[in-house]
C-alpha cells in the first residue's frame, strides 16, 4: 500500500501570472481550433442524439457566502435530452462529503443510470451533458470526469485537456465534476464522512482497479475551474491531515500511478 503523502496531488495547479495565463489561453485556442476544424462538436452531437436517454442524478453543494457558478452550470445541464434530477444543498458548517451523503440519503439513487457530483465553481461547455455521457458510455467508463481546460485550476496534470476525445486513466479526481455509473453505487456510496476529501480519489482508483472498472477523462468536454483558488475554503494542513488519517488503513494508488494514461482515443 502506498504512503499517504505519495497519494496527494503534486501541486495546486493554479494558473496565475501574465505569462502562464497567456500560455494557457493559447493552448486552449489551439485545441478549440483543432476541434472546430474536425467538426468534433457537431459530430458528437449527432452521435449523442442516437444513444438511449438516461436518468442522471446531479448533486451539488453550494457555498452561499461567496460568488458561485452553480446556476449557469445547472442551466447548461438543463439543455440535455436526458432525464435529470437535481439536488442542491447549502454548504453550511459541514464538509463536502458530509453534505453529499446527507443529500444522497434523501434520494432514490438506485433508479438513476448516472450520478454526477458537481462543484459550484465550475464553468461547463455548451451541450456538456449529452456529449459527456455519450463519451463515457461509448468507452465503457464507470468513473469519469471532464478534462480541465488549460486556463483551469487543475491540481492533477493528467486531467488537463489534450488533443483526444477520451483517455483511459487510472484516476479521476474528487471534483469539480465527477461521474459514477450505476453499477458503482453500491461500492462508493455513501461517501466517507470527510470534510475536504483529499485522498479519496486515490482510494477510488484502487477500488476501481480491484473491481476492474474502466476509469477515464473526457477531453472532448473541457471545463474551466477558476472562479476561486483551489482549496480556498479550508486550511491546507487540515486537508493533508484528514487524508493521512483516511488513507492509513485503506488501499490507494500513488501520485505516479495517478499520472498514467492507459490509452488515448481520438475517434469514437
Amino acid at each position: 500500500m502506498a504512503d499517504a503523502e505519495e497519494a496527494l496531488a503534486p501541486g495546486s495547479g493554479l494558473v496565475t501570472g501574465r505569462r502562464a495565463v497567456a500560455r494557457a489561453a493559447l493552448n486552449d485556442a489551439a485545441l478549440d481550433a483543432r476541434s472546430a476544424l474536425l467538426r468534433e462538436g457537431p459530430r458528437l452531437d449527432s452521435a449523442a442524439a442516437a444513444m438511449p436517454r438516461r436518468s442522471v442524478l446531479i448533486v451539488a453543494i453550494e457555498r452561499t457566502d461567496v460568488p458561485n457558478l452553480l446556476r449557469p452550470a445547472l442551466d447548461e445541464i438543463a439543455r440535455t435530452r436526458h432525464e435529470v434530477t437535481v439536488a442542491v444543498a447549502p454548504a453550511g458548517d459541514r464538509g463536502k462529503f458530509e453534505n453529499l451523503d446527507a443529500l444522497l440519503g434523501r434520494q432514490d439513487i438506485a433508479k438513476h443510470d448516472w450520478l454526477l457530483v458537481l462543484d459550484d465553481d465550475v464553468e461547463l461547455p455548451r451541450r456538456f451533458l449529452d456529449r459527456f455521457l455519450f463519451c463515457c458510455e461509448r468507452f465503457g467508463l464507470k468513473l469519469a470526469q471532464p478534462a480541465h481546460c488549460h486556463r483551469s485550476h487543475a491540481a492533477w496534470p493528467v486531467t488537463r485537456r489534450r488533443a483526444d476525445v477520451v483517455r483511459m486513466t487510472r484516476f479521476v479526481e474528487i471534483g469539480p465534476v465527477t461521474a459514477f455509473r450505476n453499477d458503482t453505487f453500491a461500492t462508493v456510496v455513501p461517501f466517507p464522512p470527510l470534510r475536504m476529501g483529499w485522498g479519496l480519489d486515490a482510494h477510488w482508483a484502487a477500488v476501481a482497479r480491484e473491481h476492474g472498472w474502466p476509469v477515464g477523462v473526457v477531453d472532448a468536454t473541457p471545463i474551466r475551474h477558476g472562479l476561486r483558488r483551489t482549496g480556498s475554503g479550508y486550511p491546507h494542513a487540515d486537508a493533508v491531515a484528514e487524508a493521512r488519517t483516511f488513507l492509513a488503513d485503506r488501499p490507494h494508488i500513488t501520485r505516479d500511478e495517478a499520472a498514467q494514461t492507459v490509452a488515448a482515443f481520438r475517434r469514437w
